[in-house]
């Protein structure tokens, strides 16, 4: 896969890439390490340039939230449309990958009912195209075994157990999510005896694998553990509780010589997890595979001096290391922004979303002036604000003929600036918001305090911070490619033994983290 300019085929290829975004990034730190919260308080409106504010703050919500997938409209100022331009070419392509072009023998089978019990239509489609994915690289390896890392309720495993017959080992650090998959297993492995038996096959079920659960905290030297183990076909207890208490069959003198091939999946994986997987294949040489997809890259562990640990989950290679590029955690949280889900949501979703980033960081500027030692703490209010918003995505949803009429009234009058709310309603909900926000915080609302007067304050400021959140935004999808090359790069620099590619395998706008990396042995 590769960019309109850039590729990663090779060492250098991705170098070069790597080195392009890097250059292109550091005059635009203050947009990566701005936090929107502040934006009232900091007035982070003013280090944007005054061109690109001045014709975005009348634009429709709709093109702004356009800007972090590419979009630009043609009367937008140059150097902004230059800017957007160049962020898509270094943005590695999230376009769902022809899977059979690119991977070969891909057969992807609809899941059944009964393996699909439970998932939403965002796991459902993961799992269905991952397990076909997993699969065939495993095929392709002719490694018996495969391991899925964090794996969760054990809906990936379960999958290729049941429906691709591979033997599986579901590794999660929970062990309530140990319980859970192994009740499920059992549940589905009756369901497919039945059938058997239904088919005159007899009473047992030989064509459903055991899934094995081991529930541990997932590092290299556990991983590594497995490889000692000869994991075939019902080998091994599926309610084994820690990796070190897996039985272990009997090994003849032929058994002892045997290499147990493995390969490693991982769904999303969090943080240093997906790091652990790639160190692992690497080191371990019985790990024939790996297919890997990395999310919240905020829980990443970054080098932030020359004493920081080697193993730190950023940066991984050489190459990076070399650089000294250092990311921090508001350009990782950053990289973990959804440019496809942003772009699908339409004018009345858009303004809420502003609206509720206006709220937020109106609410800053309150703690500053009068909680000072509550904002020094980096206070979280939680997900009020998605609370609200599905709210009144319900609302809507009980009386559409009223929205519809609503929205046709409002279309008809709307004036060219665009706001969600008149400055009295918005000052209640901005009110309601506070209210709640103290509650949060465990906080008593001095009834003195003068909230109106705060949002008097911000209000001629409040169409601003659609544009300057969609605008950092759009570095977002760069950060993300810098982060999913160091560790293409980190395969790379191993030499020519290892085959590695980076493929988008997902709908971007059901599953935004859909890039997986697959490495092979050669």
């Amino acid at each position: 896969m590769k960019s309109a300019k850039y590729s990663c085929n090779t060492r250098s290829e991705t170098l070069e890439w790597i080195t392009a975004i890097i250059d292109f990034l550091k005059p635009y730190s203050f947009l990566i390490n701005a936090h929107v919260v502040n934006f009232f308080k900091d007035k982070q409106w003013e280090a944007v340039d005054q061109e690109w504010m001045s014709c975005l703050r009348d634009e429709k919500p709709e093109n702004i939230l356009l800007i972090p997938s590419g979009g630009v409209q043609d009367h937008w100022p140059a150097s902004l449309k230059e800017f957007v331009h160049t962020l898509r070419s270094l943005s590695f392509p999230r376009e769902q990958a022809d899977l059979q072009a690119i991977l070969g023998d891909v057969d992807m089978a609809p899941l059944s009912t009964v393996l699909s019990q439970g998932m939403n239509l965002k796991k459902k489609h993961e799992v269905e195209v991952l397990s076909s994915v997993v699969s065939s690289v495993a095929n392709s390896v002719g490694a018996p075994t495969v391991v899925d890392v964090g794996a969760g309720q054990g809906y990936l495993a379960q999958v290729l157990s049941f429906q691709y017959k591979h033997s599986v080992v579901a590794i999660d650090s929970s062990s309530h999510h140990g319980k859970v998959t192994d009740a499920r297993a059992a549940r589905i492995r009756k369901h497919f005896a039945a059938q058997t038996r239904k088919s005159g096959s007899g009473n047992n079920c030989p064509d459903a694998p055991v899934t094995i659960t081991c529930r541990v905290l997932s590092t290299t030297e556990m991983l590594k553990g497995l490889t000692n183990l000869h994991l075939e076909k019902n080998d091994l207890d599926s309610n084994a509780s820690t990796l070190s208490n897996c039985p272990r069959r009997p090994q003849s003198s032929t058994d002892a010589n045997r290499p147990c091939s493995l390969v490693l999946a991982g769904l999303h994986a969090c943080g240093d997890l997906s790091v652990t997987m790639l160190r692992t294949f690497m080191e371990c040489k019985e790990v024939k595979a790996i297919v890997s997809i990395g999310c919240c890259y905020n829980l990443l562990s970054e080098k932030s001096n020359e004493n920081s640990c080697s193993q730190c989950g950023f940066p991984m290679s050489i190459g990076l290391k070399s650089l000294g590029f250092p990311l921090g955690k508001n350009a990782r949280d950053l990289g973990c922004q959804s440019a496809a889900r942003w772009s699908s949501l339409g004018e009345d979703a858009g303004l809420q979303n502003f609206e509720l980033h206006s709220f937020r960081a109106a609410f800053q500027m309150v703690l500053s002036k009068h909680y000072p030692e509550v904002l020094a703490t980096s206070p979280s209010i939680g997900r009020q604000g998605k609370a609200l918003r599905r709210q009144q995505q319900r609302k809507s949803l009980e009386t559409p003929a009223i929205v519809d009429a609503i929205r046709k009234e409002t279309d008809e009058k709307k004036p060219t600036s665009k706001t969600s709310l008149n400055s009295d309603d918005a000052c209640s909900s901005f009110k309601n918001f506070c209210v709640s926000a103290f509650s949060r915080l465990n906080l008593e609302h001095p009834q003195d305090l003068d909230l109106s007067a705060t949002w008097n304050e911000v209000n001629a400021f409040t169409e601003l911070i659609g544009p300057f959140w969609s605008i950092r935004a759009a570095l977002g999808p760069v950060l993300e490619t810098l982060i999913l090359l160091d560790r293409l790069m980190f395969l790379q620099e191993q030499g020519d033994s290892i085959e590695a590619v980076m493929v988008p395998i997902f709908d971007p706008t059901i599953s935004p983290r859909n890039v997986a990396i697959i490495a092979k042995r050669l």
